[in-house]
């Protein structure tokens, strides 16, 4: 570190320096008046007792919190993941995020890899469990013969672990559009080559870890290929997830229940063990009944979680998804995944209580969302426990959870474990603490932005009573309640020519 960095409002260092000077002053002058005078009054006395006192307190004071700041600075230069960085300062190497907290993160597709995109800035002990499904999609001819499982969601979380997010998906991603290769991506051509060297699918996720440089480690939920299939209220078993908003939209039928096929799969080597040694697991954001459920569902998977001595937090969805969750509260989602694998697996909640611009409110509503309403008391009742964060951000027309929030919010929760546990002093639990100050000051900075934003003459999105209804279905009420008469006319209809054509066999009898 250069030494006019010591001095810069960012270095935190002049006010410590101020305080020790003010010591050795106040010392000095107990030292000079003791030696001024011959006798000594109790005024004298007093005097000189309290500029000693106060003197080496401060002097004291001002000694061990430049030390515990210079640590942390010094701890700050050594951060790799900075794009710019001083070699003669790296004091501490890798070691220090090496032993940071060990945290799991279950789900799939872009919530999940939010997450890791945050948590990737305060620890390398990151372990990311994926699905491995084509979610109902027909296979490639290409995948077919180079029997390739389907990829794509730890492909997508590999590239949110890396230093370098845009390169990395680009290689990643590259698709072929000749030969045999055609359709086939290079992660495809990648993963097929690791798994012909190491001989098995799991350690060739691991060790790209090494060999694409990211942090943390990507594991398939478990080794076989599975569907995720969606019985509806008519007994119609959906095993393509894309088809599922689009037949409950059409038929007004809601989800009874998910299941995954085969039901008796087994988890993938590594998978337990990192569960059962996370210090916190995470859950979530994520399509509840596609991304999320599925993978609480193969077997042995909830009851780690629940054995886990580690937090377990859900975050919570800021839209609700048509074909899944119409109207669906925070507590429906909590109650969801609690009817699934039984209570106990979530101890606190994330949700969001942000402003969002009312343009895009609207435009989600068009779609068939809306806002997942905090009916926080109900949730309550579930033995959780709820922390409000403001985790919407606008991206281009996408509302999405800010990863910075989530990530700054459960390194919150285990410093809050790790103090409790007296360990302030200890490197990791420093190293967590600065990290978490840095990312308050890049939120505070945001946070003005948005206020200039606001005073700039657009309304905020105001969060309305908990009592109303979906703006989506309050649009199409008459048109889905049409439907769900004109299914049970049709229902009716079936019975009546089902007993006549009864009746008539008994008569021909």
């Amino acid at each position: 570190m250069g030494f006019f960095k010591w001095f810069t409002s960012k270095a935190k260092m002049k006010r410590w320096m101020l305080v020790t000077l003010i010591g050795i002053i106040l010392v000095g002058y107990g030292i000079s008046t003791l030696l001024y005078f011959d006798t000594l009054g109790f005024t004298e006395i007093l005097k000189i007792v309290c500029s000693f006192v106060l003197g080496f307190a401060m002097v004291i004071s001002g000694f061990v919190f430049m030390q515990k700041r210079t640590l942390e600075l010094l701890i700050e230069e050594s951060d790799t993941r900075k794009e710019t960085q001083n070699i003669n300062t790296l004091i501490f190497n890798k070691k220090v995020y090496n032993q940071g907290p060990k945290i799991v993160v279950i789900g799939g597709g872009s919530g999940l890899n939010t997450v890791l995109r945050g948590l990737k800035n305060y620890t390398d002990n990151i372990t990311a469990i994926v699905t491995v499904s084509d979610y109902g999609k027909t296979p490639t001819d290409s995948r077919k013969a180079l029997s390739v499982l389907p990829l794509s969601d730890i492909r997508e979380s590999l590239v949110a672990l890396s230093y370098n997010e845009p390169e990395m998906e680009k290689l990643l991603n590259m698709q072929f559009t000749f030969g045999q290769l055609r359709d086939l991506t290079f992660g495809d051509i990648y993963f097929l080559a690791m798994n012909n060297i190491h001989r098995n699918f799991t350690k060739s996720i691991e060790s790209s870890k090494e060999v694409l440089n990211i942090t943390g480690k990507v594991l398939p939920v478990t080794l076989e290929e599975i569907k995720i299939c969606a019985e509806l209220d008519d007994g119609t078993v959906i095993e393509n997830r894309d088809k599922i908003p689009e037949y409950v939209s059409e038929t007004a039928s809601k989800i009874n229940r998910i299941f995954i096929s085969p039901t008796n799969c087994t988890p993938a080597p590594g998978v337990i063990d990192a569960i059962k040694e996370a210090d916190a697991i995470i859950i979530g954001p994520g399509s509840l009944y596609t991304n999320v459920i599925p993978n609480l569902l193969v077997r042995g998977i909830a009851k780690a979680i629940k054995e886990s001595e580690g937090i377990k937090v859900y975050v919570s969805n800021i839209m609700t998804e048509l074909g899944q969750t119409d109207e669906y509260t925070l507590s429906d989602h909590i109650k969801a995944i609690n009817e699934y694998v039984g209570e106990g697996i979530i101890n606190y909640c994330i949700y969001d209580t942000g402003e969002i611009v009312p343009e895009f409110i609207k435009k989600y509503n068009f779609k068939g969302s809306d806002i997942v309403l905090p009916d926080v008391q109900k949730a309550k009742e579930m033995g959780v426990r709820l922390i409000q964060r403001n985790l919407s951000k606008v991206e281009g027309d996408s509302i999405r959870h800010d990863s910075d929030v989530i990530a700054s919010t459960i390194i919150q929760l285990i410093c809050d474990e790790l103090k409790f546990e007296d360990m302030q002093n200890d490197s990791q639990y420093m190293l967590l603490n600065s990290r978490l100050k840095e990312t308050k000051r890049e939120l505070k900075k945001r946070e003005k932005k948005e206020k200039k934003f606001r005073e700039s003459g657009k309304k905020p999105f105001e969060r309305k009573p908990q009592t109303e209804k979906s703006k989506f279905n309050e649009k199409y009420k008459d048109r889905i309640e049409s439907i769900k008469d004109s299914d049970k006319n049709t229902k009716a209809r079936r019975r009546m020519i089902e007993n006549m054509d009864k009746i008539k066999n008994i008569k021909n009898k």
